[in-house]
């Protein structure tokens, strides 16, 4: 992994475990199960994004967990292939900062899981 060295990585047992761990002001639940764009999420301080596997996404039990309005999609052209991981999390992860004011990232103060 480039810049792995940058990266503050911890390893959770579980989803709990880890947003026990970062505690997070809001969870965002990245789905196609949903209308809702990420762009009609307004970005705070302290959020957290979660994505599922390529092939089959975050499970449903997740996804039902949290409001409605904190399940996002990235819209597509429909029948076409889904967005691979990297590309997704990029999206939504520039787009957050863009809204924040491309403020300094406190990489350091908010572990990924």
């Amino acid at each position: 992994m480039d810049y792995a060295e940058l990266a503050n990585l911890q390893e959770h047992d579980n989803l709990n475990a880890c947003l026990t761990k970062i505690k997070p002001n809001r969870v965002f639940a990245l789905t196609t199960k949903t209308d809702q764009y990420y762009t009609q999420a307004k970005a705070q301080d302290g959020d957290a994004f979660l994505f599922g596997p390529e092939t089959r996404g975050l499970p449903a039990e997740i996804i039902n967990s949290l409001p409605p309005e904190q399940r996002l999609t990235i819209p597509m052209v429909e029948g076409s292939r889904s967005l691979n991981l990297a590309n997704a999390v990029s999206i939504i992860a520039y787009d957050a900062w863009r809204q924040l004011g491309f403020k300094q990232l406190q990489i350091h103060q908010h572990p990924f899981c």
